[in-house]
């Protein structure tokens, strides 16, 4: 089985693409399954509280490598998404993905040039490319 690329993924969501050809339609469309993914994120800690939310101040001591200060950097989140969960959240990063490639198609940007330059930014800049 091979792995759908980006450019296949680019192609079909233009194929598919009937009513959602203006640009602004296509904007608001994006910020909405945006908006549904937080959603979505913020039910499994709210409603079925699979995961919960424990944010705070992120601290480093002086004189630690990147390595420590990686390894003790928390990620706010204990537990673990449920099936439901994982699964109503990536159906909504799907329809997210879905926008923004036809965002790209609607502007005739590449997505997997996109990925290439921001992988090469991040290779390049590294811990630094805190953008």
């Amino acid at each position: 089985m091979s792995t759908l690329s980006l450019q296949s993924f680019q192609e079909q969501v233009s194929e598919l693409l009937l009513r959602h050809r203006s640009l602004l339609d296509v904007l608001s469309k994006n910020g909405q399954s945006n908006a549904s993914v937080n959603r979505a994120v913020t039910k499994a800690v709210t409603e079925c509280g699979c995961i919960e939310l424990h944010a705070t101040k992120q601290t480093f001591e002086d004189g630690i490598d990147l390595q420590q200060a990686m390894e003790s950097a928390g990620k706010h989140v204990r537990g673990e998404l449920c099936e439901n969960c994982k699964e109503a959240i990536s159906s909504e990063l799907g329809r997210n993905l879905f926008y923004m490639s036809a965002l790209c198609n609607l502007l005739d940007i590449n997505m997997d040039e996109v990925v290439a330059r921001e992988s090469q930014k991040c290779s390049t800049l590294g811990l630094f490319n805190l953008s």
